[in-house]
């Protein structure tokens, strides 16, 4: 992808909390590209920093946060540039879902449960797009039918208790679609769904971004989540990105031992019996006192005398894949990839060359 469609740009983003025990430091200076049409995936555990970075996109940060160094740079389609962190308030008002909208992880809370679903939705197009009443409702009808709501008519004058998981979820991605955004920013949209409603879900997203051309970043604990939507991903550790490149090399040649780590923690289906589950040992770090080398050191097994000392570089591994991992530098002893992380990448390869060989 050229540097002629990047619609985002983000460059050194710090955010930190003040609390009463000190100064959190979610976020400590991360940087990514989001290009026009794709779905960056932003993968780490809960804590990594995931949700803050991209809550600053749309002005949604706590009262007790701090944007320090940074800038977030939104290059919309025949407009001019803007840089999104110094916006204010009413700034935000007037950008926040018309540019960048987003899908928030528990439907239900973003939902308000003592106003009809109909009204939720065309309160968005008589607000924003200034259409009638009688015209709000025929769009949000259309909308309701188009994300999957079966008996739009009927379903629009129902409260939010009345539905389903999976159905309050296609009115969220509705809400989110009815500003027609140019960047959708998914929040571990399908956590608290079953596997089966989860798959449509994503599906949903996929299909609806191909249709209107929406940049999307996918935020996620779990790399099986956006094996088959993410185009690019940045893997984040204590609040850094520790790699980032497309999804195939994430995948299938990833390089930071973080990153091997998640891989080798979910399930799989060439599981053997009796074979117990990978877990990460230790914990992550507390980042009121982030640790000056590696964050990851104390829980790597493969960790050299440098990264205790100094954080990582990000080195690069091709034109489109880095990783900030002392192993990549040219003096690092030579580390294998743990025996159960390749078997997988193996087994997956193969199971991608059948799918393609029966096409």
């Amino acid at each position: 992808m050229s540097n002629a469609n990047k619609i985002l740009e983000v460059k050194d983003l710090t955010i930190s909390f003040n609390t009463y025990a000190g100064k959190v430091q979610a976020v400590r200076g991360i940087s990514f590209d989001l290009f026009e049409g794709e779905t960056l995936a932003i993968v780490g555990e809960s804590g990594s920093g995931k949700t803050v970075s991209t809550r600053s996109l749309i002005g949604l940060l706590a009262a007790t946060a701090e944007i320090g160094n940074g800038t977030a740079i939104y290059n919309p389609p025949g407009a001019d540039s803007i840089d999104l962190l110094p916006l204010k308030d009413k700034e935000w008002n007037a950008f926040r879902g018309k540019e960048i909208a987003m899908i928030f992880q528990d439907p239900f809370s973003s939902l308000n449960p003592i106003k009809r679903i109909g009204k939720q939705i065309s309160e968005i197009f008589t607000m924003q797009h200034k259409l009638s009443k009688v015209e709000a409702k025929l769009r949000a009808i259309e909308l309701m039918r188009r994300v999957g709501i079966p008996m739009p008519e009927k379903r629009y004058s129902q409260y939010p208790f009345q539905f389903s998981g999976g159905m309050r979820q296609r009115i969220v991605i509705a809400i989110a679609l009815a500003s027609d955004p140019k960047i959708l920013i998914c929040d571990e949209p399908t956590t608290a769904l079953d596997v089966t409603i989860q798959a449509q879900v994503l599906a949903l997203i996929s299909e609806i971004r191909r249709e209107r051309n929406i940049s999307t970043i996918f935020i996620t604990h779990d790399l099986g989540v956006v094996a088959h939507v993410a185009d690019r991903i940045a893997v984040m550790y204590a609040g850094k990105i520790v790699e980032y490149g497309t999804a195939h090399e994430v995948f299938y040649n990833p390089q930071h031992p973080y990153t091997w780590s998640l891989m080798s923690s979910m399930p799989d289906m060439d599981i053997v019996a009796g074979e117990e589950l990978e877990a990460i040992q230790g914990t992550p770090p507390n980042m009121l006192y982030p640790p000056e080398g590696d964050a990851f050191a104390e829980r790597n097994p493969n960790a050299v005398a440098m990264d205790l000392k100094m954080h990582p570089p990000m080195f690069k591994v091709s034109d489109t894949h880095y990783a900030a991992t002392w192993l990549l530098h040219p003096n690092a002893p030579k580390v294998e990839r743990p025996a159960l992380l390749e078997r997988r990448i193996k087994n997956s390869l193969q199971r991608q060359q059948e799918r393609e060989q029966a096409k």
